[in-house]
């Protein structure tokens, strides 16, 4: 259990190293993704070949799979661009609202009633987006894209429960990312069209960066995050995956020194949000007591 939960914070650790990375890499954030999801879908197959866990998929599946993965590298590029219009800062915290969006979203997926106490959560948490965008207006543009970019990961997360079934997390893991790698591929020329913008090569310490972002921060956190799925409880993950903005913003405030760029007031809207994520994190953990065991 012990090297469980470290294997978990490892992994939640290095997510929120991406951030770092994103505005370390000098690529604008459509070659920065694209870059990543051409090495990291490399390094994929070579992991998945030699360990023997390639599992062939029926085209139709694929294609599912991938047209989701592609809404994935959406969520990268707007993450990205995020970062580079704003900082990882504001980033981070608007991508810390995902799991309120995700209480509002899914039942409309679903079909499902949606809970006026996760209403009341989300609300608490728009009160502290308002308060960050008012006091941090420089931003303004960053915040936008970033709200699009935790949109775009809860709608993965959403189709990835409502579309894909019968396949393993691997396996789902490695023709999303390759899937969406093709997919971001033929949407490339319509961003360079739109934002005038041509092919970007990494330069000197970019191939660096990429390659902790891709082989470190993308594949080593997903051998890390399944191991530990297999040791600890539901809510332990769900719990620790709401440090990853934490970490990352601890990272962006020592390396970049953000902090000199944010008012006071947006620690206070940053810790609305982290309280109504937590208040959701206990409401999850009391109707399903029963069922969050750990995984022995």
């Amino acid at each position: 259990m012990k090297s469980a939960l470290i294997r978990l914070h490892i992994a939640v650790f290095l997510w929120g190293f991406t951030g770092v990375l994103g505005r370390l890499i000098t690529l604008n954030e459509g070659w920065l993704v694209w870059w990543r999801m051409f090495i990291t879908a490399i390094a994929l197959w070579i992991y998945f070949f030699f360990s023997g866990k390639i599992q062939k998929v029926s085209i139709r599946d694929f294609l599912k799979i991938a047209s989701i993965g592609t809404i994935l590298a959406m969520h990268w590029l707007l993450f990205y661009g995020s970062i580079k219009y704003a900082n990882v800062s504001i980033a981070l915290t608007c991508l810390a609202t995902t799991g309120l969006l995700s209480a509002i979203i899914e039942p409309l997926f679903f079909r499902r009633k949606i809970n006026t106490s996760e209403l009341l959560l989300g609300t608490f948490a728009l009160a502290g987006i308002v308060i960050i965008y008012f006091s941090n207006l420089q931003f303004s543009i960053g915040i936008y894209i970033g709200l699009l970019s935790a949109l775009a990961t809860v709608i993965v997360s959403v189709l990835n429960k409502k579309i894909v079934a019968g396949y393993t997390p691997q396996v789902i893991t490695l023709y999303q990312l390759t899937g969406g790698f093709l997919g971001l591929t033929i949407l490339m020329p319509l961003y360079n069209y739109l934002l005038h913008s041509d092919i970007q090569y990494p330069q000197n310490l970019d191939w660096l960066w990429l390659l902790i972002l891709a082989c470190f921060c993308t594949v080593l956190t997903f051998i890390l995050y399944i191991g530990a799925l297999n040791k600890v409880s539901a809510f332990t993950v769900n719990l620790t995956l709401t440090l990853e903005p934490v970490y990352g913003i601890i990272l962006a405030f020592a390396v970049f020194q953000e902090n000199k760029y944010l008012s006071s007031y947006f620690y206070i809207g940053f810790a609305l949000i982290l309280v109504a994520v937590l208040l959701q994190m206990k409401r999850i953990v009391q109707q399903n007591r029963t069922s969050i065991v750990p995984y022995e």
